[in-house]
Order: structure tokens, then C-alpha cells, then sequence
């Protein structure tokens, strides 16, 4: 029963990360193409991105060349973190 329990949370955090993965990748593709701020969706994503990647501009000079690799940097670290969780955790 414990098993079934964290197997499901497992996978329920699991997809959160690939989830949140895509959330990036349009959050980035949406850059490009400047939408209107005031559109519900870009504020959802602009909301749920924008506090990560500004932790990510403390800590690492995240501009080169006019584009922001924070989207690039971040991607990596949730591959990583879903990679090392899945190699201990299961």
C-alpha cells in the first residue's frame, strides 16, 4: 500500500516537472513574437515563469548576444532534477 502511495505522488511530481517544462518552452516561444502583456495567457505564463527565471539572473549572468538563456538554463535543471530523482527514487 505504501508502495502504490509514493509510486502515484512520484508520478504526480513527475508530471508536474513535464508539465512545467512545456510551460517554459511557450513561455520562450511566446517571447519572441512580443503578445499583448494584457492577453490572461501570457500573464498565466508570465506568472508562473518570471519568479524562477529572476533566481536563476541572480545567480548566473543569464543575457549573452541580446537573448536570455534563463528558459535554456532552466529546462536543463528540471531535466536534471527529473533524471537524478528518477535514477534514486526508483
Amino acid at each position: 500500500m505504501i508502495d502504490a502511495l509514493f509510486s502515484s505522488i512520484l508520478t504526480v511530481f513527475f508530471s508536474i516537472i513535464f508539465l512545467y517544462k512545456w510551460v517554459v518552452i511557450i513561455s520562450a516561444i511566446l517571447s519572441w513574437v512580443r503578445p499583448d502583456p494584457y492577453n490572461p495567457i501570457v500573464q498565466m505564463l508570465y506568472r508562473l515563469t518570471e519568479p524562477v527565471y529572476a533566481r536563476i539572473r541572480r545567480v548566473i549572468p543569464t543575457t549573452f548576444g541580446g537573448m536570455d538563456l534563463a528558459p535554456l538554463i532552466l529546462i536543463f535543471a528540471l531535466i536534471f532534477l527529473e533524471t537524478f530523482l528518477q535514477k534514486i527514487l526508483m
